[in-house]
Parts: C-alpha cells; sequence; structure tokens
C-alpha cells in the first residue's frame, strides 16, 4: 500500500484509477485493459509531480525527508556494498540497533559503512528507536572509525535521524560526552570519510557522524539544528508556525549547498526518492564513486587539511579549499601591526623592555632640558 503526503491528493486520486484501469476484473465481467487512457493518466500524474516537487518548501520537503516508503540506510547499504560484515557492541556498555555499521566493499575496495537506521515497519522503528542513537551507538562509531583509521580504509556514512535519543538513561551513560568523541574521532581521521544524508539529519545526532571529509544530501533530505516543530515551540510558542521555522532555518539541500555548508546534492527521481528507488540508488552510488576517487592521491596530512579548512571556511562566502591555499593555521589572519602587538603582549620581556625604555628616553629627555 503506498503512503501519500497531504500535498498529494490529486496524484493519489489519479493513480487510483490507473490501478482501476489495470484490474479489469475489478468490474462486473471481464474487459480490456484499456492503455491508452492508462498512458494519459500516467502523463497527468507526471505532470502534476513536476508541478509540485518543482515547488516545494521548506515544511513540504521535511515532510518528504520523513516519508515512511523512503530508501533508509539498510536498503542503501544491503544494495551498493558487497560482502558487508555487521559488527556489533561499544565494548562498554552493549548493542545500539539504531545504528548498523560493519566493514563491506564498494567496487572491489574495502570501506567500513555506517548507517543511522529508522526501520520500515512499526515493529522494527520501535526496536532501532527511530533512528535515536544511544551512546553506545556513538562509541561503536569511534570504535569503527578508529579501526578503519588504522588499516587506511574509507568510511561512509548514511544520516538519517530526527536526532540523538534524549532519555535519561542515554544522558546517565554519557550522551553528551558520546556525540562530543564522535565528532572529535571524525574530524582526526587520516582517512577520507563520506557522510550523505539521505533523510533527515537532526541535530548533533547527525553531525556526530555528519563531520566529514564530504557532506551530501539527497535532494529532498534536511539538515537542521532542530526540528521546525522544536523551532516553532521555542521561537512562536506555536506548533503551528512549523512553515515560518522550515524557512527560517535554511534546512533543505539547495539552501545548505548555497551556503557551503554542504558539498554535494544528489538528484532523486521526480516525485521523491521512494518512487524509484533503483535511480536514487545509482545516482548516491555515481557520488560516493566520484567522490572517492577525488581523495585517491592525497596523502595523510591533505585528507586531514582538507577537512579542516571545509569546516573553518562554513560562514566566510568561501567554497571548498584547494591544495594551493589550504593553510595550516586554526586562526583568523592577522595583518602585521597585530601580529606584532600580539607578540608582546604574549613575550612579557619584550614588554618590560619596550616600557623600560621609553622611561630611559624620557629621562634623558628631562634631563637635558
Amino acid at each position: 500500500m503506498k503512503n501519500y503526503l497531504n500535498f498529494e491528493n490529486e496524484i493519489k486520486e489519479l493513480e487510483a484509477k490507473i490501478d482501476a484501469l489495470k484490474d479489469p476484473y475489478n468490474r462486473e465481467g471481464i474487459s480490456e485493459v484499456n492503455t491508452d487512457e492508462i498512458v494519459s493518466f500516467e502523463e497527468k500524474i507526471n505532470k502534476k509531480l513536476e508541478k509540485i516537487y518543482l515547488n516545494l518548501n521548506p515544511w513540504q520537503t521535511t515532510q518528504v525527508a520523513r516519508h515512511e516508503d523512503r530508501p533508509k540506510a539498510k536498503y542503501f547499504i544491503e544494495n551498493l556494498f558487497e560482502d558487508f560484515i555487521s559488527l556489533s557492541g561499544d565494548r562498554f556498555y552493549g548493542e545500539d540497533n539504531s545504528v548498523i555499521a560493519g566493514f563491506a566493499k564498494f567496487e572491489n575496495k574495502s570501506v567500513l559503512v555506517i548507517g543511522q537506521e529508522k526501520g520500515e515497519n512499526l515493529e522494527e522503528r520501535l526496536d532501532r528507536n527511530f533512528g535515536m542513537m544511544r551512546p553506545e551507538g556513538y562509541r561503536k562509531s569511534v570504535r569503527l572509525m578508529e579501526l578503519a583509521n588504522k588499516f587506511n580504509i574509507p568510511i561512509i556514512t548514511f544520516i538519517d535521524t530526527p536526532g540523538a535519543y534524549p532519555g535519561v538513561g542515554a544522558e546517565e551513560r554519557g550522551q553528551a560526552e558520546a556525540i562530543a568523541k564522535s565528532i572529535e574521532s571524525c574530524l582526526k581521521l587520516k582517512v577520507p570519510n563520506i557522510s550523505i544524508i539521505i533523510g533527515e539529519g537532526g541535530s548533533g545526532g547527525a553531525i556526530a557522524l555528519a563531520s566529514a571529509s564530504k557532506v551530501i544530501m539527497l535532494q529532498n533530505a534536511i539538515y537542521s539544528v532542530i526540528s521546525p516543530e522544536g523551532c516553532a515551540a521555542i521561537l512562536w510558542r506555536d506548533p503551528k508556525k512549523t512553515l515560518e521555522a522550515a524557512y527560517a532555518m535554511k534546512l533543505t539541500a539547495n539552501e545548505l549547498f548555497r551556503l557551503n555548508i554542504i558539498d554535494e546534492i544528489i538528484e532523486e527521481p521526480m516525485g521523491g526518492a521512494h518512487r524509484d528507488r533503483e535511480q536514487t540508488l545509482e545516482n548516491t552510488r555515481n557520488s560516493i564513486k566520484k567522490n572517492l576517487q577525488q581523495f585517491k592521491n592525497l596523502n595523510e596530512e591533505e585528507i586531514i587539511l582538507q577537512r579542516k579548512n571545509k569546516f573553518l571556511q562554513i560562514g566566510r562566502g568561501r567554497g571548498f579549499s584547494t591544495k594551493s591555499d589550504m593553510s595550516n593555521s586554526l586562526s583568523l589572519k592577522k595583518n602585521n601591526i597585530e601580529v606584532l602587538f600580539d607578540k608582546i603582549i604574549i613575550n612579557k620581556k619584550i614588554l618590560g623592555g619596550i616600557i623600560l625604555l621609553i622611561i630611559t628616553i624620557l629621562a634623558v629627555y628631562l634631563f637635558n632640558n
């Protein structure tokens, strides 16, 4: 059974008519399938989809990103990679079913794959905690990332979570520390890590695994510090202001790409990734292949430097750093006077010498007069 969003009612009606035309047995007697009429309805559906999906507002995009039928991390892992070996446990507390992680082959090369999994049905979603990771999930990811780093294996992560799990147990076991440690590990990696936001990229739960060399989004995915509902409740004290919140947060792929927060947008089939999973899969495969190729000739220092500069340049009106303008300094550039002043302040001996020199000059001047 297909699931439709509230702005897809016209499409739902047209597809119901097509289903009726394709099944001649649901009417009295047996009749022939009217292929011409089916083609006509399909053309109408395509036009409706194009009209709707080329003009989605940010709140509608959020609904598409959360669509029940949207391909999840498990689907991508099963169909993009070969010889996947799932690994479990954080070696401290236990296993977290909201994250799937393990080593696999991509284009006959070893990779580490980590995916936040929401689940396909209610039973799976409860087991997967709706994709909200607990501390043990982040610690498992850190353990495996460090292992991949040791053996020079690239890392690919699939992000799809409303946020980290905010339960009491998770907080007692160090949720904030686990997220911080995961971010730190991502940024220190000497191997390329590519993060693909396939649905929701919510808050610290997403950025814990998305502090990557390349951050990529599917066309109708979202990436934000909080959900539109949460933002509306805080700023306007009205959860109905979700549209205004979604506009203000700039959470869509196009907005984030314009702000240089993400590096690439993977095009989705018209009507969303759930309407043509195979095409979405192929587009994702091509993107991973292309981005891994870009890091092929970079050494460890250049990989770290590229990642560092990528995040430092967010908000500075610049895009991806080239090798020639990579900076080894984490500080902002200063002019010569500022640099000299900083050196004087830091070196107290120089400062004391300058003060003594000024006093001596003043004393000599006064004595001579």
